[in-house]
Order: structure tokens, then sequence, then C-alpha cells
């Protein structure tokens, strides 16, 4: 694999002007919560990068590069999803990919809380909005948390992630 295809210049040799959103986060693993929210931002901006963070000191359950192949197989006939990995602030990455604002979705209040805060920092510091989707019902109780964790004690995840993610990731 070709570790460029997933990197922010391809990303920015767009032929023409576009409304971006940046859609970060670890997902570890990628969720139909997650799927549900990328189809549902696309009404939202031309096209979304989502953008899988790495942190050197959290061990993932996939490893990054795994997480952004399945990612890209999902929506390979989509060609308005791009996918990469980054290691730096997300807002940083967002100007570096010409991001208009980041999408994040909410489950509960708690998310609420947690996200309102960082989005008023990532204002204040970089000038860049967040735009919240509400979690649609069916999808709210479902994490990457929850889903390693069921992972991890050899549970059956079928459900609480796409086919393809599935198909991929058990593969690895």
């Amino acid at each position: 694999m070709n570790s460029e295809q997933y990197g922010a210049n391809s990303i920015l040799n767009s032929p023409y002007s576009i409304r971006r959103a940046l859609f970060p986060g670890s997902f570890d693993p990628f969720t139909i919560g997650h799927q549900s929210l990328v189809s549902r931002g696309l009404a939202l901006a031309d096209e979304i990068v989502i953008a899988i963070g790495i942190n050197e000191q959290k061990q993932g359950f996939f490893p990054a590069e795994a997480r952004a192949e399945a990612i890209h197989i999902l929506y390979k006939d989509e060609p308005r999803v791009k996918v990469c990995t980054y290691n730096s602030l997300t807002v940083d990455f967002a100007h570096a990919v010409g991001a208009d604002f980041i999408l994040r979705g909410i489950r509960s209040v708690i998310d609420f809380e947690y996200e309102k805060n960082i989005a008023d920092v990532n204002r204040s510091i970089a000038g860049i909005e967040t735009v919240f989707l509400l979690a649609e019902p069916e999808y709210a109780h479902i994490s990457s948390s929850v889903v390693r964790e069921l992972l991890h004690f050899g549970k059956d995840v079928q459900m609480f992630i796409p086919p393809v993610i599935h198909e991929f990731l058990i593969s690895k």
C-alpha cells in the first residue's frame, strides 16, 4: 500500500473549489454510527476527509494504516470521501487539507459537553467551526470502545460495523 494515497497532499489536488469537512477520530474500528455520520455529512459538504488521528501514546486495537485501508475500501466508490492519517493537532491538519469545518457526532449529553469544549478551543486558536450531527437513535449506543471490548472477549460485532470493515479487519 502506498502511504501517500492517504496523505494530506493528495487531498489538496482538487481542480475546483469545494466545501470540505474534516471528520477526525480514531475509528478503531469504524462503526455503522460513523458511516451514518459520513452519509449525512455529505449533504453538508462536497467532500469529507475521514482523518484517523495517530496518538503514539496509545496502542490501537487495529493499526492506523489498516483502519485507513479498510475505510478506503468501504468508500472506494464514493469519490467525495477521502481517507488519511495524521499525527498533529486536528485544527492544524484541518488547515493543511483545506477543511472548511470539522464534523463531529454527538450521541449523548456527555459527548456534547466534551465536544463543545474542544470546538470552543478549536474556534479560539484556529478560527475553524465544528458542525455537530446528532447520532440517529438506532446508533446512539454504538461506540468504537464498546466494539473493541466485545472483540476483546470474542463476541460477534457484525451488527455494529459495516460488512466491508468487518471482513477487512477480521482478515488482519
